[in-house]
């Protein structure tokens, strides 16, 4: 999704993960990238240590690029990405695993500084403002003890780039970013002799929908994967709060658990209870019973079914009866940050809901900025800097290219000749049913108002898969927002699921 205080998109999707989109293809051509490879940058190659549950490890870093190339081998884009590779491993028995976060028009950034890289941004796990230049510390919750670890920058963003004769519409759509990620994979995989390796995909927010697509492509190329990871979904805009017109009212059922957990966090839930997870088990009941009933009846709900649905509204969500009265019983996820904290001249964030701060606009309907944002931003964009030039020593001088907005506004949602909203459901259902031996897991912070749990829930709920297949799905959720990682709790949390994961997809 889109940074918006980077790039100003009305209902962006998250942290490097999925921005609002339209249905529609982009008619006008995107204008041509600012600039090239330069020549003469080479692949940086490191090498480090690392203690992980008391194991020193031993690994090779390389911060490099792979070229992309087009049918008549003529190279068309240059993809960065950083490799972490465990020194004297077997690669056959070795797993490796390629992340990414989303946007799209996001680098990786924010996973390969904040979650299972050897080192980490040190942030507060309590949602409040790091200090100036907080530190880079090495990661005890790495996931290199378990598997080698590739995190990949989209074309457009970090340091790749459209090269040679390469266009920006060959890589600035759905299909056209995963059939780039796909090949990505195949070329790296073909490069260091990792074809025999277990292999992991990890994608976040719209890196989820790439990810669902990617390993579908992948196994059409007959590539076997292990395992996906599927963090903060964004799987069908359908279920996001994007210009839902009338009678469209998946995305008010599917966010009401969500908003739930951000107003039990900020202590406006009628009963304070103490428990989330039972009281989010109870919110999911209403939401998919008696919420959603009455959502179905439309104009023909009848008052005294309303009244008792107004009342759990404003049980579960501390709004007021007469906001939801106005509202017509269905609270849009982006107004509810505004709302919520209202009487205290506060929001609260879109990707984590923990985090508030002060409200510049008190009479706005929409939050005139995102604190979980604005709050952390600059600690992973410093970091970075400092650790890809002074640690890794990669030598590119251009711009970290962290956020571009021109390679969201000019993305091409739509798939051949579908103009609907975008869905990469088929895809994963499709990997699913052809790979007996795929693995996914789906984890997600409660807290999370960009992309929230429940509608993932109800879409992987309804893949139409046996009882076999539906064995190979796995959940996880946690106290945090749509970056789980800020919680430090919930990464060392998400480690322990990962490792557990890795074991049921057939990692010894």
């Amino acid at each position: 999704m889109m940074r918006t205080h980077l790039v100003r998109v009305v209902a962006a999707l998250a942290f490097g993960c999925a921005a609002v989109a339209p249905a529609t293809a982009q008619t006008s051509p995107a204008p041509a990238p600012s600039f090239r490879p330069v020549p003469g940058v080479k692949d940086a190659i490191t090498h480090h240590t690392i203690s992980i549950g008391g194991r020193r490890i031993a690994y090779t870093a390389r911060a490099g690029t792979i070229l992309l190339r087009d049918g008549e081998h003529e190279p068309t884009a240059s993809m960065f990405y950083v490799a972490y590779t465990a020194d004297n491993a077997a690669p056959r028995t070795r797993p490796v695993t390629f992340f990414w976060n989303g946007g799209p028009g996001s680098s990786t950034i924010w996973l390969h500084m904040g979650s299972f890289a050897p080192v980490r941004v040190q942030v507060p796990k309590n949602a409040t403002q790091p200090g100036l230049n907080p530190p880079l510390v090495d990661n005890e919750s790495s996931l290199l003890d378990t598997s080698d670890l590739v995190f990949v920058d989209a074309v457009g963003t970090g340091w790749s780039t459209v090269v040679a004769r390469g266009k920006t519409t060959d890589y600035y759509g759905v299909d056209e970013d995963a059939k780039a990620f796909t090949q990505f994979i195949e070329r790296w995989a073909t490069r260091y002799g990792r074809w025999q390796s277990p292999k992991f995909l990890f994608g976040e927010s719209y890196g989820t929908t790439r990810a669902a697509n990617v390993v579908n492509l992948l196994q059409t190329d007959g590539m076997a994967v292990n395992g996906v990871v599927l963090l903060s979904s964004a799987l069908d805009y359908n279920f996001l709060p994007i210009r839902n017109g009338p009678g469209e009212d998946l995305a008010f059922i599917g966010y009401l658990p969500t908003e739930a957990a951000v107003a039990w966090y900020h202590h406006k839930v009628a009963g304070n209870p103490p428990d989330l997870a039972r009281f989010l088990a109870e919110v999911r009941g209403f939401a998919g019973g008696a919420y959603a009933s009455a959502l179905l009846r439309g104009d023909k709900l009848d008052a005294a079914t309303r009244a008792p649905v107004v009342a759990k509204l404003h049980a579960y969500t501390g709004l007021s009866e007469t906001y939801i009265e106005a509202a017509n019983l269905r609270i849009n996820a982006n107004r509810f940050q505004e709302e919520l904290l209202r009487a205290e001249g506060r929001n609260v964030g879109r990707y984590d809901g923990r985090y508030s701060g002060e409200e510049s606009d008190p009479n706005g309907t929409f939050p005139s900025y995102d604190p979980s944002d604005t709050m952390t931003s600059a600690a992973y964009v410093t970091a970075f800097n400092h650790y890809a030039h002074d640690v890794l020593k990669y030598r590119d001088e251009r711009p970290y290219n962290v956020i571009d907005g021109t390679v969201n506004r000019t993305w091409k949602y739509m798939r051949g000749e579908d103009a609907g909203a975008v869905s990469t459901v088929p895809d994963l259902k499709s990997a699913i049913t052809h790979n007996p031996s795929l693995h996914v897991l789906s984890a997600n912070g409660y807290f999370d108002l960009a992309t929230g749990f429940y509608g993932t829930e109800y879409l992987l709920n309804h893949l139409g898969l046996n009882a076999d297949q539906r064995k190979r799905l796995h959940y996880a959720y946690y106290a945090s927002g749509h970056e789980v990682y800020l919680n430090h709790d919930s990464l060392v949390q998400f480690k322990a699921d990962l490792i557990r994961f890795y074991h049921e997809a057939g990692v010894p």
